[in-house]
């Protein structure tokens, strides 16, 4: 099927929902696809406010400006922050930064790295 620049025949808009770089394909889908949401991702290069918490962590999260704070849990595998979502998350981007709060209370803030 050849993409082109448009919308498809459906009049939704093209998604990249993977990138498998082993195998030099790009998963695109349209709309709102199941394979743009995931429970979880891995974090690196995280940054705390004031000290670092204890894990695991149960707080609130943000993967984009102006999201709604979405409930997660925070731990610690393999020297990585994982963090996993009560709800699943559309479009977690690596690349981009999640931030961590409690209420309005921003705790910090890492790069996300992948998603599962």
């Amino acid at each position: 099927m050849e993409i082109g620049g448009g919308f498809g025949e459906s009049g939704e808009p093209w998604f990249v929902a993977d990138k498998r770089l082993e195998s030099n394909e790009l998963l695109v889908v349209q709309g709102d696809s199941p394979l743009l949401y995931h429970t979880s991702l891995n974090a690196s290069n995280p940054h705390w406010i004031a000290t670092k918490p204890k894990f695991p962590l149960k707080c609130k999260a943000k993967i984009r400006y102006r999201q709604a704070s979405q409930n997660c849990t925070i731990d610690i595998e393999n020297n990585a922050i994982k963090v996993t979502f009560k709800q699943p998350q559309r479009a977690i981007t690596p690349g981009q930064s999640i931030v961590f709060y409690t209420d309005d209370v921003c705790l910090g803030g890492a790069i996300i790295e992948n998603r599962q």
